[in-house]
């Protein structure tokens, strides 16, 4: 196979994201939410609960982390938005 026999295009092909990429800010404290009830489910020995409390914590922890990257990443994008549309960053922008 040659290089004059594939065809080269400009565009990316990038695949579909990770399933949390678009939940926002919502769905990001309800994953909060609901790591800290896994978090509790496995506290209080509840059925279905993991037998070893440090994986259902693990579990929780995962959760959670998520949660927080996603929350803390929409604030971001939302407080960026906001500063790219007042039109500079306070005055500290000299040329």
């Amino acid at each position: 196979m040659t290089g004059k026999d594939v065809e080269q295009t400009d565009e990316r092909g990038y695949g579909p994201g990770p399933w949390w990429a678009e939940l926002g800010t919502w769905g990001a404290v309800g994953l909060i939410a609901f790591g800290c009830l896994v978090a509790a489910w496995g506290f209080l020995r509840l059925p279905g609960a993991p037998e070893e409390m440090a994986t259902g914590y693990y579990m929780a922890a995962k959760i959670v982390a998520v949660g927080l990257v996603v929350a803390g990443s929409s604030l971001l994008g939302r407080r960026c938005g906001r500063v790219a549309a007042t039109g500079g960053t306070n005055g500290t922008d000299r040329a």
